[in-house]
């Protein structure tokens, strides 16, 4: 059986015309190829929605903040760092082709807000300025692959099922949030401060956003070894029907 195709979104780094990069960080594709699959790296171009076409899965990575004018607020003033238009469009319509396909989909930090602004959810766009009391620290100041605090899941969910706990350690890099969860997808994990750390889709195949990085854990956490090797398994079935 052929390897199946995982298609991942790109950081951008806009500086100029000589230097504005796409990126991504090697702990992706490593965790991809580790899971059975093939990493097919996704610029910040509109082309870039046909060559997920060609793919069997889309892993959503972290990266910057969205624009709050892509979910419908305005800038409240809070903090906000790498923010680009490019990045936000070129997510969006990647998002709406995978649903399109109901292609399996993976959401990783940005990525669960990526999956809450296309649909239709609204973020939290400064987690120190809207929980001061709390006691977490979700951008942590310690290396990537640490963790830092838990996160409470929910029974009878597909996550807990994935990672076959109701708990569990996860490294935190992030100041915006989920607020309202998007249309069709149920809240699956709340950190103790009530912040929202997971959704899923109950009626995909393979549709899940988690706020942590499980790809800088998998090297030495079954939990999140097992989140990567169920969601390439799925784009493994969504291949073998000839989606």
């Amino acid at each position: 059986m052929a390897q199946p195709l995982i298609g991942i979104s790109m950081s951008r780094e806009e500086k100029s015309d000589t230097t504005t990069r796409d990126w991504l960080r090697r702990t992706y594709i490593v965790a991809i190829i580790e899971a059975g699959g093939i990493p097919v790296p996704l610029p910040n171009e509109s082309s870039s929605t046909a060559l997920l076409r060609k793919c069997h899965g889309l892993l959503l990575t972290g990266g910057g903040d969205f624009d709050p004018a892509t979910f419908g607020a305005s800038n409240l003033g809070t903090e906000m760092s790498g923010v680009s238009t490019a990045r936000d469009t070129t997510e969006l319509g990647l998002i709406r082709v995978a649903d399109g396909l109901k292609m399996p989909t993976f959401g990783i930090c940005r990525g669960i807000q990526a999956l809450t602004v296309a649909g239709g959810g609204s973020l939290i766009q400064d987690i120190p300025s809207a929980r001061p009391d709390s006691p977490i620290h979700h951008s942590q100041a310690e290396p990537r692959p640490e963790v830092t605090h838990r996160v409470v899941l929910e029974t009878g969910t597909r996550l807990a099922d994935i990672l076959r706990t109701t708990t569990v350690s996860v490294n935190s890099f992030h100041h915006q949030a989920i607020d309202r969860a998007p249309a069709g997808y149920v809240v699956t994990a709340h950190s103790d401060d009530g912040i929202i750390e997971a959704i899923e889709d109950p009626t995909a195949l393979f549709r899940i956003g988690v706020q942590w990085h499980p790809e800088d854990l998998q090297s030495h956490q079954a939990e999140a070894k097992s989140l990567f090797t169920k969601f390439v398994e799925a784009a493994s079935e969504y291949q073998e029907r000839g989606q």
